[in-house]
């Protein structure tokens, strides 16, 4: 079991549920770049299937899709899964963070703060997968130390799989 609480010192953090989508979604639409690479826009019935989305094999339970807040701010949101696809590796299924708040260094801070505190969990690896096609977040997750270890289709298109050793 991951304790969310403990995955800032900086920012707040608490699980997000169907009453949050809403301001995830404001949180997304503000996100443009991503959404071209990913082929789709966000809507609010994406975010709450999102919510709800886990994969094979695993339960609700083993999802924390959490919100980092400073105070009242949604500063970024992400899709954790505890245990996949193995039960040491933890994977990060979704990060975005506040447009506004893009380019300040917070994201990798946040990032390397949380894998910090996984790797105190016992996790010994984190994995994500990065639309191929998308420099912005291929450049973000490279220079947080995750290499790809392989390329998949996913909805006919092409992915990263990508992993960093905590």
């Amino acid at each position: 079991m991951v304790e969310i609480s403990k995955l800032s010192s900086r920012f707040s953090v608490r699980r997000m549920d169907e009453n949050d989508a809403d301001e995830i979604l404001e949180l997304c639409l503000g996100n443009t770049q991503f959404y071209e690479y990913c082929g789709r826009q966000p809507t609010k019935e994406l975010i709450l299937d999102d919510l709800r989305l886990t994969p094979s094999g695993k339960e609700l339970s083993d999802k924390y899709y959490v919100g980092f807040y400073d105070e009242n701010e949604l500063v970024a949101v992400m899709d954790l899964v505890d245990g996949y696809p193995t039960s040491n590796c933890c994977f990060i299924g979704f990060f975005m963070m506040n447009k506004g708040l893009q380019g300040r260094g917070l994201g990798t801070e946040l990032i390397g703060e949380a894998l910090a505190c996984l790797k105190g969990f016992g996790f010994k690896t984190a994995r994500l997968a990065i639309d191929k096609e998308n420099p912005q977040s291929t450049h973000f997750w490279k220079k947080n130390g995750f290499i790809v270890i392989k390329e998949v289709e996913r909805d006919g298109s092409p992915v990263l799989v990508a992993e960093r050793k905590l």
